[in-house]
């Protein structure tokens, strides 16, 4: 019987996609080539090859080890987070499709890769890898569009801060702008950065629709249009890449921290998402209410409310994703109700057809938010969950007027619990998956229990007499 990996290099058209991609190497002098995959954080992990050996990563793949999807970090107590020192190595094959040069590099390109189990193992050789959460996404939302008819559409919006660098390069806790929100002047002091930006990204394929400065110090958010969840993850962390590139070349740094100052607004990263039959948005309205979602909006948007305190560990998934939370009197989105045009809810009816999920930083893996809200709607649309009214008061309002309604997790730790309790979102995570993600996760919030911070001292070094 034939592994998932020899079905995937046997798959009809792939042959000529290797064929077209070596005669492009050739003909446009391209030298070097990245080829990544995306690690349990969200990184950009992989491996650099020449170019001309294309061919061979497209057809046999390269090996790398297996905790490289876990940033081959060691947690607090020495140990390797996800796999061990005995682990067999991960097998990458590159996806054609997804061969792009680099427009600042032209010489260099990219290629994202999808990962394997080792061929000569034992059990399950040559299986898909699922700590690939790339690959993870893909199949989940097949399984989905499968089961259903419909498939995800989304769109991202990508707030970070660009900050000023030090005499040495090193990034300062300083923004390069004022924190005037959709201050002209603000976005015209970045226009330079902005340029570099919208220019590398739409020789990338990204769409750019529109752009601000928020309220942040160096704030700024540059939307491209939505596609299906998987193009959207792709082309956010090309993004990313992006403004790394950009910082490098003119002296700023690209921050994706979600709270790097109080008092200001946070890094969000709003997911924007509709579900579709072909071209058929099903959550456009049906009925006499013109803002309503039809039946199927409604069952995915019970889905996610069921399941919100579980995605919450997924999309704001460190330590610092909770002070934007804490920070109160910035829309941070703590409540999970949802409403029209409601700001202070964890959802709300952005626009006909769309509903905006608000509980989501800068910090996020696309990959992993995508496929968790996959799995929430999945189970909104098999239970016909019921979302309830939509709450049009200011939530705080609402509650100050009995209304009853659950918070979200306040901490890493709380939010860990949540998900560790919720089967269906944790599905989202198969396999290994799971595994590398709650050690990663559970080490991250131990490190932060077992340190003394700045606060500890200020608040106790003169506790007593």
């Amino acid at each position: 019987m034939a592994t998932d990996l020899e079905r995937f290099l046997e798959a009809e058209g792939r042959e000529r996609q290797v064929q077209e991609i070596e005669a492009k190497i050739k003909k446009d002098g391209i030298q070097y080539l990245y080829c990544q995959f995306i690690s349990v954080t969200g990184r950009i992990m992989g491996k650099g090859i020449p170019a001309k050996h294309f061919g061979l990563i497209a057809r046999k793949g390269f090996q790398l080890v297996y905790g490289s999807t876990a940033n081959l970090f060691i947690d607090r107590l020495g140990n390797y987070i996800g796999y061990g020192p005995e682990a067999r190595e991960l097998v990458g094959i590159a996806e054609p499709e997804t061969f792009m040069a680099l427009p600042w590099d032209p010489k260099t390109a990219r290629v994202f890769c999808t990962l394997f189990r080792g061929r000569e193992e034992e059990v399950d050789g040559g299986a898909y890898l699922t700590s690939d959460c790339r690959g993870n996404l893909k199949r989940i939302h097949a399984e989905f569009e499968a089961k259903h008819g419909l498939h995800l559409r989304a769109g991202t919006e990508p707030e970070m801060m660009w900050l000023k660098t030090d005499a040495d390069g090193k990034p300062t806790v300083e923004g390069m702008t004022k924190p005037n929100c959709y201050h002209i002047d603000q976005f015209a002091e970045l226009q330079p950065l902005i340029h570099k930006v919208v220019e590398y990204c739409e020789a990338m394929g990204l769409d750019m629709v529109q752009g601000d400065h928020e309220d942040a110090p160096g704030q700024l958010e540059l939307n491209f249009n939505f596609d299906r969840a998987e193009h959207t993850a792709d082309r956010l962390t090309t993004y990313r890449q992006v403004c790394k590139q950009v910082g490098r070349e003119l002296g700023a740094f690209p921050c994706f921290m979600p709270k790097p100052f109080m008092g200001v607004s946070a890094n969000g990263c709003h997911h924007n998402i509709s579900l579709w039959a072909g071209d058929d948005n099903k959550f456009m309205p049906e009925g006499d209410n013109p803002q309503l979602p039809g039946p199927v909006g409604m069952k995915a948007i019970g889905g996610i409310l069921e399941h919100v305190r579980a995605m919450t560990c997924i999309t704001a998934p460190t330590v610092n994703s909770y002070r934007r939370l804490w920070d109160t009197g910035f829309w941070a989105p703590v409540y999970a109700d949802w409403g029209f045009q409601n700001r202070t809810t964890a959802l709300r009816v952005s626009a006909p057809g769309r509903f905006e999920y608000r509980s989501v930083d800068s910090a996020v893996n696309p990959y992993l938010s995508f496929a968790a809200l996959l799995k929430a709607m999945d189970d909104g649309l098999d239970r016909n969950l019921d979302p309830g009214l939509p709450e049009e008061r200011n939530i705080y309002e609402a509650i100050a007027a009995d209304k009853k309604v659950e918070k979200v997790p306040l901490s890493l730790g709380e939010a860990l619990e949540a998900l560790r309790n919720d089967d269906v979102v944790r599905s989202a995570m198969p396999g290994e998956m799971w595994t590398v993600f709650e050690h990663y996760k559970r080490d991250e919030w131990e490190r932060f229990l077992a340190t003394v911070s700045d606060w500890d001292v200020e608040e106790y070094l003169d506790v007593l007499p």
